[in-house]
């Protein structure tokens, strides 16, 4: 199994994951559940009308934490914004009722992945394993 696939099912076993983001010198933290293992990257949707979207806009530097039950999961580096229909139209098959609010709504669905990462799954007292992502 890759790297990148065993970073992906630890999101997928946790569920739901925590997304921080700065706004100026505060800290944001907020739940998100869509990603999506693509290739080599893992994508994460939000609708760039969102605060947090802008946020990344203004400060790429993310962290994701998450818990399976077991370890827990940091996954970090700098977001990058990317324009992707097929992981667009995807998310709005996987997720109907968002696909038709944002049709209905004119809304777009903003698209990143995480570059120059680094994922560190840890139980209570250390890191165990680390992984590194660099894409460009």
């Amino acid at each position: 199994m890759s790297d990148i696939k065993i970073v992906d099912d630890f999101l997928e076993r946790a569920e739901v994951f925590y997304l921080a983001t700065t706004k100026g010198d505060q800290p944001k933290c907020r739940p998100f559940g869509y990603h999506y293992l693509d290739g080599d990257k893992i994508y994460f949707t939000s609708g760039t009308f969102k605060d947090v979207f802008k946020q990344i806009q203004e400060n790429p530097k993310v962290e994701i934490a998450a818990y399976d039950g077991d370890k827990f999961l940091r996954y970090y580096g700098t977001a990058k914004i990317v324009k992707n229909d097929k992981i667009v139209q995807r998310a709005f098959d996987e997720l109907p009722e968002v696909g038709k609010i944002f049709k209905e709504m004119g809304l777009e669905l903003g698209v990143f992945y995480i570059d120059n990462a680094t994922a560190e799954i840890r139980n209570q007292l250390e890191v165990e394993i680390t992984y590194k992502f660099e894409y460009e």
